[in-house]
């Protein structure tokens, strides 16, 4: 097994350029290994050890880098490049979300027996026909509210099914249905836009998957058993440590300023597009809807003033939202399961 200190260009490159390779690192382990929310998840003294917090200054160091390069001269050319190489997808962003959000639907219609995503099941037979109308009502902007509340109904009933510590996994569902109400009904949330709206939910989804990688690293060893390809040659202990934290820091970045979370949304749609290959129609299906909210960060052209101070302030914020993700997951697992 390599340390830490040897993690070498494979992993740096993960955390720091593209980690497409790592299209394991973001597979939803739910979807193809036994899980147990049940059971106590990983003590804190074991999460927050010295190669965890090495991992983590070392995603900081990449998340101040991009603020320092959004920043310079260099950033407002590389934005400028973005803008007009993401154009045509930007005029039609509408279009293609609701074009995916056609083809989930209906492949969910197609399997069967499940509620918005691959774990969530159900044995009424109704369900997917809903899904079914709810693709139907996507082909016109006016009826784009009903798939909303669609939407909404279906996690309300996957919520009484599975508790609200699993439905915890899907905030970005939620975010979804905002999109298409106010998409629809041609509004704002409080001043919010709808691209906004599916890029906090984004965020806030990957941020607490990623706690989860960090309290239950066990689920995902039989998945690098079965592909030990998938895992660099790092030990599953440490790359499921170095996993979750490319993905907290790329989450966080959905928030940050506009080239930084234009970079991580990049990222992000290279990783979760690269595992399909790995995890096949599974994959494809359950994460079609998060990939075409990153698309419509990524193809975003919203104006924003970048000042020194989100430099400065990242580090506490980053900080700040680590403690606080992990806080609530543990936490939260403690008052739904009473267990340690």
């Amino acid at each position: 097994m390599r340390s830490l200190r040897n993690l070498g260009l494979p992993l740096l490159a993960g955390l720091l350029v593209n980690a497409w390779g790592s299209g394991a690192a973001l597979a939803h382990v739910k979807w193809f290994c036994a899980y147990d929310l049940s059971g106590s998840p990983r003590g804190l003294e074991q999460v927050l050890c010295p190669d965890f917090e090495k991992l983590v200054a070392l995603s900081l160091g990449a998340l101040i880098l991009g603020c320092c390069v959004e920043y310079s001269p260099l950033g407002a050319t590389l934005l400028r490049s973005l803008d007009r190489s993401t154009a045509w997808v930007r005029s039609n962003i509408e279009t293609v979300f609701r074009a995916t959000a056609a083809f989930f639907l209906v492949s969910l219609w197609n399997v069967g027996g499940i509620i918005l995503t691959p774990e969530l099941k159900t044995d009424l037979a109704f369900v997917s026909w809903i899904q079914l109308g709810m693709a139907v009502c996507l082909l016109w902007r006016a009826t784009l509210p009903v798939v909303s509340v669609g939407i909404v109904c279906l996690f309300a009933y996957a919520l009484t099914k599975y508790g609200a510590f699993h439905l915890a996994d899907y905030p970005v569902f939620l975010g979804v249905a905002a999109y298409l109400a106010l998409t629809g009904l041609g509004r704002t949330a409080w001043g919010a836009r709808p691209v906004d709206v599916l890029r906090w939910s984004g965020s806030i989804t990957l941020m607490w998957a990623s706690v989860e990688k960090w309290a239950y690293p066990e689920w995902s060893f039989p998945l690098l058993q079965q592909k030990p390809q998938l895992a660099f040659g790092f030990s599953p202990e440490t790359f499921m440590l170095a996993a979750g934290v490319v993905e907290f820091v790329l989450a966080f970045a959905l928030i940050w300023t506009p080239l930084v979370r234009r970079a991580a949304a990049a990222v992000l749609i290279g990783i979760f597009v690269s595992a399909v290959w790995e995890f096949g129609k599974v994959d494809a299906i359950g994460h079609a809807l998060i990939v075409a909210a990153l698309l419509a960060v990524l193809v975003d052209d919203a104006p924003a003033k970048v000042r020194v101070r989100h430099v400065a302030l990242a580090p506490f914020a980053y900080g700040a939202a680590l403690a606080l993700f992990m806080f609530i997951y543990y936490a939260g697992h403690r008052m739904v399961f009473n267990v340690i």
